[in-house]
């Protein structure tokens, strides 16, 4: 064969995403790359180039030797220009020559047709140009390609083969594989230097771990495997081009360098087969493979960059498991506070879920997936520098500290810290006698007294702390909330000399049912208080709610001196507070309602405690409390009831507001029915925009009592509404 002293026009192909990537790395070996159009970057060079780009190009699909590049607009045209393009200087009489095709939005649009007029036109050429009949496709395979687009033809010779992701060290396959060419991309979108320490906790099969050894020994990607063009014909070249280019990638090699390459799973499976194809590549004493759950990855290096595929439901794990993952993921990495973090993922939520915007983000394809890299900055590392000679004259101004890519306080946090603090002393100094007189040991201390420290704060019995949020909007993300709310209650416990273990902190948002809390409650969880001489089962870190609700506490002595030897009712009974001081006040009966297996039961053991355990006098009902107006046993009456509904809805919203208003006053209405005349109902809301209209409800005499049923440790006045509704 012969060549023109031309350079050859190269292409390397890519991933959608990646030809900047691409184009960076020709740069490093020397040529300059220019983008044709998505996926395709061309460059010029000489034989040398084809495989100093097939042995080094990390994130590149393949090399293609472009042939020529024309208008075809007719089948005529296209054999025309192909034949006249010198083809026997690269394939020979009996090289095989299989032609694959493309058309894009070209007239010539039957590829298999488009195929058959190219293959054509080479046969019509290497006879002609060999002076040969046969040509029988025996020998090194040359991959033709025709590709239209716009009625442009481009015809190239792969001088690949298998892709360049096919670096022959991924002997087995795991679940749903990374392609090496987009590890060795994320890597090196990335901040990673070899220098720092890199994390990857979902490794799989190690690719992206494996890829970043590689990269810091600076192994050639394609050093250990061959290529289309190593079976071509190169005898006319005094020095094999391949054995030259493969001889420098094994001289540039780094050995003995000290690297900090961590991939962990949580399946010991995959991580076999990572370990297996680290000894393959030789990168085995350079990564260091551990089986670990994601939610307890730690390390104490700063930083560093967490670098992943996490799982996102397409091929693996469930859809639920995911959530939960990506869920987790700001708790995790909020441990990193100096480390950077890269995600690849293609769940579409992604940062709604871990609560904050990535800092950039790329869109990407991980095979036919499209995905997005999330980049997540931690702060730059110190620069590494000699102190210089010449004397300062000025110090530089002071910066604030960068902040974590994940967590961290703001500038304004310990200011709110130290008002809270504050707040807390003069709360306990004002109510430091008062538990006393009031015979109770569970009261509440703080409400919401500063606006930027929307919480409140409870005592209970047994030095215990009880710490809820309320949400309202502020400008920190998800895991800068995280920390701030363990600093308000590391605040809490040091102010009120409470160990940091008896603070429990909650967050004031939707919650599951309580029957969905049943498999989670730990019995150790459970404790005693006690409230107007009588004895509760309290749960302070497995519900939102505690079993007690402190607000109600003069509702319930109200209740307790107007029940004796009254039949009474207490539907919404929550865990029976209402019910067991009815017991205690001397009612003759009382049956008690609610659709919670688990409070009725909770129910049952408030009233054991304190001696209620009449099966005769007390009932249990498992019942919606519409449902146990509507069709209640006839015949049975009562003489008093309590009713404190929830409101599980947006009081914002005019049509919710209206079915709370709606709901109210049917259960009332239905409730009257089973009441006996001048039976008074208590009944108690946190709908704060509920009215009463008495044509609705009735004949009734109707009382709000809400002021005298607000503790004085209440500051929130309006905690509750409570009327008494007498049924004439």
């Amino acid at each position: 064969m012969e060549f023109s002293p031309e350079p050859l026009t190269l292409i390397a192909t890519s991933t959608f995403g990646l030809e900047a990537v691409v184009k960076r790395e020709l740069l490093d070996l020397g040529y300059e790359g220019r983008i044709l159009r998505p996926g395709r970057i061309t460059f010029t060079g000489g034989v040398d180039a084809i495989f100093r780009a097939n042995t080094w190009l990390r994130t590149a699909d393949r090399v293609l030797l472009e042939l020529g590049k024309f208008e075809a607009k007719d089948f005529g045209e296209l054999f025309d220009q192909t034949y006249a393009l010198p083809w026997e200087q690269w394939i020979g009489p009996d090289a095989k020559f299989p032609v694959t095709g493309r058309s894009v939005r070209s007239q010539l649009s039957s590829v298999p047709a488009c195929q058959k007029i190219v293959k054509k036109a080479i046969v019509k050429k290497l006879q002609a140009a060999h002076k040969t009949e046969t040509l029988p496709e025996t020998g090194a395979q040359y991959t033709v390609e025709v590709a239209l687009l716009n009625d442009e033809a481009l015809l190239t010779i792969d001088t690949t083969g298998p892709g360049l992701n096919k670096r022959g060290y991924r002997k087995l396959m795991g679940p749903a594989p990374l392609k090496e060419t987009l590890a060795a991309a994320l890597i090196q979108l990335s901040f990673w230097q070899p220098d720092r320490q890199l994390i990857d906790p979902f490794c799989g099969s190690g690719t992206i771990p494996i890829e970043a050894a590689m990269i810091a020994r600076n192994i050639a990607p394609g050093l250990y495997r061959r290529f289309a063009a190593d079976d071509w014909n190169w005898k006319h070249l005094p020095n094999s081009p391949a054995k030259t280019v493969r001889q420098e990638a094994r001289d540039a090699i780094k050995p003995n360098i000290e690297l900090r390459i961590i991939g962990t799973d949580i399946d010991e499976q995959v991580l076999s087969l990572a370990r297996y194809h680290a000894k393959i590549a030789n990168v085995e004493n350079d990564v260091h493979f551990q089986q670990l759950d994601f939610a307890n990855l730690t390390n104490s290096h700063e930083y560093g960059c967490i670098i992943c595929n996490p799982p996102y439901g397409e091929r693996i794990g469930s859809h639920e498991d995911v959530r939960e993952i990506y869920e987790n993921i700001p708790g995790v990495l909020k441990r990193f506070p100096t480390w950077s973090h890269f995600i690849l993922t293609a769940w579409e939520d992604f940062e709604r879920l871990v609560g904050q915007e990535a800092d950039r983000r790329r869109k990407l394809y991980n095979g036919r997936i499209e995905c997005a890299y999330y980049q997540f900055h931690g702060p730059r590392p110190p620069k590494k520098f000699d102190a210089p000679t010449a004397a300062v004259i000025e110090p530089a101004a002071e910066k604030p500290p960068a902040m974590p890519a994940f967590g961290g306080l703001k500038q304004n946090a310990q200011q709110q810290a130290e008002m809270f603090a504050n707040r807390l002393l003069k709360n306990a100094r004002h109510l430091r006698k008062f538990p006393t007189k009031q015979g109770i040991t569970c009261y509440r201390i703080y409400d919401r007294d500063i606006p930027e420290v929307p919480m409140l704060v409870d005592i209970y019995e047994g030095g215990r702390l009880y710490i809820a949020e309320y949400d309202r909007p502020h400008d920190r993300t998800s895991a800068q909330h995280t920390d701030w709310l363990d600093m308000i209650a590391k605040t809490a416990a040091e102010t009120m000399g409470i160990a940091p273990e008896n603070v429990f902190m909650k967050r004031r948002q939707r919650q599951r049912g309580a029957d969905q809390y049943e498999k989670f409650a730990d019995s150790n969880n459970f404790f005693t208080v006690g409230e107007g001489g009588l004895k509760f089962k309290v749960n302070l870190a497995d519900y939102l709610d505690t079993g007690l609700f402190l607000d109600h506490r003069v509702t319930r002595g109200i209740v307790r001196e107007a029940v004796v030897g009254r039949r009474v009712l207490n539907i919404f009974a929550y865990t029976g507070s209402f019910s067991v001081y009815a017991a205690d006040g001397g009612a003759r009966s009382i049956t008690t309602v609610d659709m919670s297996n688990t409070y009725l039961e909770w129910a049952r053991e408030n009233m054991a405690a304190n001696g209620f355990d009449d099966p005769k006098k007390y009932k249990f009902i498992r019942d919606d409390a519409m449902g146990f107006l509507k069709f209640h046993e006839p015949g049975i009456h009562y003489d008093l009831a309590v009713v404190d509904p929830p409101t599980y809805s947006n009081s914002k919203k005019t049509e919710k507001d209206f079915d709370i208003q709606r709901d109210h006053v049917e259960l009332l209405n239905n409730l009257m029915k089973l009441m006996l005349t001048d039976a008074p109902i208590f009944f108690s809301t946190n709908f704060r925009k509920f009215k009463f209209a008495e044509s609705k409800i009735g004949p009734a005499e109707i009382r709000e009592i809400s002021k005298q049923t607000v503790p004085v440790d209440f500051r929130n006045k309006r905690i509750h509404r409570c009327w008494k509704i007498v049924k004439k």
